[in-house]
């Protein structure tokens, strides 16, 4: 199953939550299952990592990112079977590039947080260390759930 995360710049957000999600599956032992990519809805962070305090944040819970940033294409939608999307911003611009055929994909990365179900996943780029850390746990938690409903449902 081909997952790809999805936030506005692909600097903070997208790349946390791939790597979460990776980590959790490699824990799992259930990382051949899955590939795992993250993107932006824009491009102007294009080839970078992501921001320092994310792979700080990141770094103190033991997990390194390196991934380089990139902007969604037209090939995503028909090559990935999930596209979890940060917030609701850019869900609308998602949606709007998406072909309607596959639209069924497209999902809020916190539609299965059992502590604020839908509700977007705050982006800490303007914030202090204490959002990159509220975005780690946000993140973690929802990547486990994602996680877990993607291995327990037949029809994936």
């Amino acid at each position: 199953m081909k997952i790809l995360f999805v936030c506005l710049g692909n600097i903070c957000r997208s790349p946390l939550a791939e790597g979460l999600f990776q980590w959790h599956a490699q824990q799992q032992g259930l990382a051949d299952r899955f590939t795992v990519d993250s993107c932006g809805t824009n491009g102007l962070h294009n080839g970078e990592l992501p921001d320092t305090r994310t792979r700080k944040n990141a770094l103190s819970h033991g997990l390194q990112l390196e991934h380089r940033s990139r902007q969604i294409q037209q090939q995503d939608f028909a090559e990935f079977d999930r596209i979890l999307v940060m917030d609701e911003q850019n869900v609308t611009t998602v949606k709007n590039l998406c072909p309607e055929a596959f639209r069924y994909k497209i999902h809020k990365m916190r539609e299965l947080d059992p502590i604020a179900p839908h509700a977007d996943v705050q982006d800490p780029w303007y914030g202090g260390e204490e959002g990159f850390e509220t975005t780690f746990q946000t993140l973690d938690r929802c990547a486990k759930a994602w996680l877990f409903h993607l291995v327990s449902n037949v029809d994936n």
